[in-house]
């Protein structure tokens, strides 16, 4: 054989297989580094009403990204506008009630008062004065003695009169009884509760999203009757969102929660996410059969939390991901159990 071919041939065969050993020295994952498999997962929200009535509005669409407190649907408030704006004449004029009960009598008033005790006085003394002359008219059968009993009775009437007008004066200056003012502060207390629930009723008519997520699913239309047991939407959370992981029991002394990690899913090669570990669960259970692994499916893990960043929400539900704990150095954690990766025994 020519050795002009030979030798060019060895040095591409060479060429050839240091370039197969660089690429995979730089893309497969060392023998020594701990690797996690699971899932994206995020927590749902069914959003219903809180009270039953017609939906006026719904003002979102499914795939939405919606903020905090954003107005999603709205119900017909045209029977509850009208019952609020009676709740709050109510309390109006209970208010009112109470302020003419701490406030007092009136200087006018007392002063009215006090004009019908002396009327009073003076009628009484005219009562007593008719009396005494008939009384002694009686004596000279001037008066008969009926005359006598009659002027006697209006003299005693116009006392009463009299006593009964000195007890309104006291009446109108000392003021309301501290009963009748508790009575009506408890009477507003018990309205302002009202027009309170009839307000909040009227709050809770605007359905607005509890946090910043995505609408999963729209579920029910304008129209429709919506009751709290029915949701109108689902919402996917978007913050946080983490991994669900497992790790087997030789492996989990080496994992602490607030430990870094990087996180990549498969459909985005290259791309890895920061993440914290959040959680670990004290209690042992055997691996999902959604775990894609390479063990025994009998093999007790321990599950594991990633909090992940996911700033450009390119993370969906369900997505598989592979967890890269790391070293507070920032390097890959070494593993005592190859088998996460490789399926050693």
């Amino acid at each position: 054989m020519n050795r002009r071919v030979v030798i060019p041939a060895v040095v591409l065969v060479v060429g050839l297989g240091g370039l197969g050993g660089w690429w995979l020295t730089e893309h497969q994952t060392p023998a020594n580094e701990l690797v996690l498999y699971g899932n994206v997962d995020l927590r749902q929200v069914d959003l219903p009403f809180n009270d039953s009535a017609r939906i006026a509005e719904v003002l979102v669409e499914e795939g939405d990204h919606v903020k905090k407190g954003q107005v999603l649907a709205r119900l017909d408030t045209s029977r509850l506008e009208p019952q609020v704006a009676q709740a709050e004449a109510q309390v109006a004029a209970q208010q009112a009630v109470v302020d003419m009960l701490h406030n007092g009598s009136r200087p006018d008033e007392i002063a009215q008062a006090r004009a019908n005790v002396e009327a009073a006085k003076a009628d009484a003394l005219n009562a007593h004065q008719q009396y005494d002359r008939k009384k002694a008219l009686s004596g000279r059968s001037v008066v008969s003695q009926q005359d006598v009993d009659a002027a006697k009775a209006a003299m005693d009437s116009a006392d009463a009169k009299l006593e009964a007008s000195r007890k309104t004066l006291d009446l109108v200056i000392a003021g309301p009884r501290v009963e009748e003012v508790a009575q009506a502060e408890a009477q507003l207390r018990a309205s302002e509760a009202q027009l309170a629930l009839l307000r909040q009723q009227l709050a809770d008519a605007d359905l607005k999203a509890p946090g910043d997520s995505v609408v999963r699913s729209r579920l029910m239309e304008p129209g429709e009757i919506a009751s709290p047991q029915q949701p109108v939407f689902s919402l996917a959370v978007v913050t946080p969102k983490w991994v669900r992981a497992y790790v087997s029991e030789p492996d989990l002394a080496k994992l602490r929660p607030g430990m870094s990690a990087d996180v990549a899913v498969d459909g985005m090669p290259g791309k890895r996410f920061p993440g914290t570990i959040g959680f670990i669960s004290p209690v042992a259970e055997f691996t999902p059969k959604s775990v894609q692994t390479e063990e025994l499916r009998t093999s007790l893990v321990y599950e594991v939390r990633v909090i992940v960043t996911d700033d450009n929400d390119n993370l969906r539900l369900g997505m598989p991901a592979t967890v890269y704990p790391k070293e507070e150095s920032g390097q890959p954690m070494a593993s005592l159990a190859l088998g996460l990766r490789r399926g050693a025994p």
